[in-house]
């Protein structure tokens, strides 16, 4: 189920596990410089205005007050370690003191190309919600998912027409063919994980430490199926982003924003659709899917039984919260979770 991926030369495990050091110490020393750049730029988190349905947020505002100010659009430098680690091979393996480099056409360059255009609309969506004022801030809606839809279409295009993807494999039976149809099981695997990891990031540290139990499961997955290149590329995330949670675990010292959680978000779902495992995404993301849920769920509630709720807060994660659970509980419950179903994903992955 993987013939459309060119196969490129082996790497070592060795030389994974030395890319992801390297992102890793990368994104650890230059995070005093970073947020001091933040700090000085009075680049900081606002505190939200309204909810989604344009209600006072009144539960998260009672948790959060405090955080206001905290600098943000730390994404910028998890995917600027993840592309540094990427150049570095490159250069390294010009000069022939490496076989492989990282920055391959057949495994890299749609991965990179997500995170890179989804990074800048997430950055510039950050910007304008630092310097916006009233309750209109960041991006509108319509621009917002417009660029999406149109990154999305340029993958799904690529994807598609170019390497020939056609087919989804579900596991435990096979591959079955969709025509057509993949372009926009595409944009809404796309749109979809990048919008449930945005929705996620919410807490210190929950979806940086989710995000790195998720990548892992790749890396492994891309590995069994001699994608090593790309096994490679999501050790790398994985050290880039534990780089940024060494600093952002309670109480953060600085926050990814949507700069982080839109690129890696949409990242994750190309990963999952370039190995073919577009439905181990459910397991290996399922805290993911389940806040995603929950703000669906509530938004319908309201809708359509008079505002009434079924969280008292949602994501769920302000449901936890409001229960005083208190936010490093919740964080790592949601962390113990995520991880088991990773771990479950990847037994699917193999088996299936």
């Amino acid at each position: 189920m993987f013939e459309f991926v060119p196969v490129r030369p082996d790497i070592a495990v060795s030389a994974i596990l030395g890319y992801a050091l390297v992102a890793f110490l990368i994104g650890l020393l230059l995070t005093p410089w970073y947020v001091s750049f933040l700090r000085r730029n009075k680049l900081g988190k606002q505190l939200r205005v309204e909810t989604i349905d344009g209600r006072e947020p009144s539960i998260f505002r009672k948790y959060h007050k405090d955080k206001m100010g905290t600098p943000t659009m730390g994404g910028i430098l998890i995917w600027g370690s993840i592309i540094a680690t990427v150049l570095l091979s490159r250069g390294l393996s010009f000069f022939g003191l490496v076989e492989s480099s990282l920055l391959q056409r057949g495994q890299v360059y749609l991965p990179l190309f997500t995170l890179l255009s989804l990074g800048l609309l997430g950055a510039a969506d950050d910007y304008l919600n630092i310097i916006g004022s009233g309750k209109k801030k960041g991006l509108d809606w319509l621009p917002k998912i417009t660029v999406l839809l149109l990154i999305g279409l340029v993958g799904a295009y690529w994807f598609y027409a170019r390497l020939g993807y056609d087919s989804i494999h579900i596991p435990f039976y096979g591959s079955i063919t969709v025509g057509l149809w993949y372009i926009p099981i595409f944009l809404f695997i796309l749109i979809g994980t990048a919008n449930s990891v945005n929705v996620t990031d919410g807490l210190d540290g929950l979806a940086g430490g989710l995000l790195v139990v998720a990548f892992g499961s790749f890396a492994v997955l891309s590995y069994m199926s001699g994608l090593y290149i790309l096994s490679a590329f999501c050790a790398v995330c994985v050290g880039a982003i534990a780089a940024f949670l060494w600093h952002n675990v309670p109480p953060a010292l600085f926050y990814m924003g949507d700069a982080g959680s839109l690129a890696l978000g949409g990242t994750l779902g190309v990963i999952a659709l370039m190995i073919d495992q577009a439905l181990v995404l459910p397991l290996v993301g399922f805290v993911f899917v389940i806040e995603m849920l929950s703000v669906i769920i509530q938004l319908t509630s309201k809708k359509l039984r008079g505002g009434k709720k079924v969280f008292r807060a949602a994501p769920i994660h302000h449901h936890f919260e409001a229960l005083e659970w208190g936010e490093s509980k919740v964080t790592m419950r949601l962390w113990i979770i995520g991880a088991f179903f990773c771990f479950v994903g990847i037994l699917v992955g193999l088996a299936g």
